[in-house]
């Protein structure tokens, strides 16, 4: 490989504006992140949950919309490849777009429960807001069918979803970004509890 004809930025060359804006952007993500022992325990519960859905024969469904989607696929398929727990997450254009067009959107994924969820199945429910309909709606079915749930939100401390899990995660952030990142890497924390190792071989 040719080396690089580019030079390093100098770091007086840095805009101080910006400088200040991702100073305080990197602080606003080190406290969203923290860890204190009711995030320890509520990872260890994660952990506990998805070890004793794979145990029934179940699977641990994710769901989320938007960045929340992308970051339900990305979890289903690191439980499942790295950690041996089998899983899935609704992301189908077909079954989304079938399933919206006969129930409507705020139903969609509810159906998608009821039709795929079996007992022993584990739902992670993901939004940002904790207030996304077709989320709650999903919820409320995953509760009839004695389903366990995980919840993740963020926002407001108030919001509705962050009271219907068995496991409760909320992310104390007003930042989308920063409360889809934490998310993220409390899940990927609990993905790696799970293998017991924080470094391991991509195969």
């Amino acid at each position: 490989m040719l080396p690089s004809s580019r030079q390093p930025m100098p770091a007086e060359s840095v805009d101080p504006d910006h400088k200040a804006f991702l100073d305080d952007y990197v602080g606003r993500l080190h406290r969203a992140t923290a860890i204190d022992d009711s995030i320890f325990a509520g990872i260890s519960a994660t952990r506990a949950t998805w070890l004793r859905t794979r145990e029934q024969g179940g699977r641990v469904v994710f769901i989320g919309n938007g960045g929340s989607a992308g970051i339900a696929s990305h979890l289903a398929i690191d439980l499942a490849k790295n950690a041996s727990v089998p899983a899935l997450c609704f992301s189908d254009a077909s079954m989304m777009s079938c399933l919206a067009n006969d129930y409507g959107f705020e139903d969609w994924i509810a159906h998608a429960v009821r039709l795929n969820a079996r007992a022993g199945d584990c739902l992670v429910a993901i939004s940002s807001s904790g207030r996304s309909k077709n989320i709650l709606n999903a919820v409320a079915q995953a509760r009839t069918m004695k389903l366990d749930v995980i919840t993740l939100s963020g926002m407001n401390a108030d919001n509705p979803l962050r009271n219907l899990g068995d496991v409760n995660f909320w992310v104390d952030s007003r930042s989308y970004n920063i409360v889809e990142t934490t998310h993220q890497f409390w899940m990927m924390a609990a993905i790696d509890l799970v293998i017991g190792r924080a470094e391991y071989p991509a195969s």
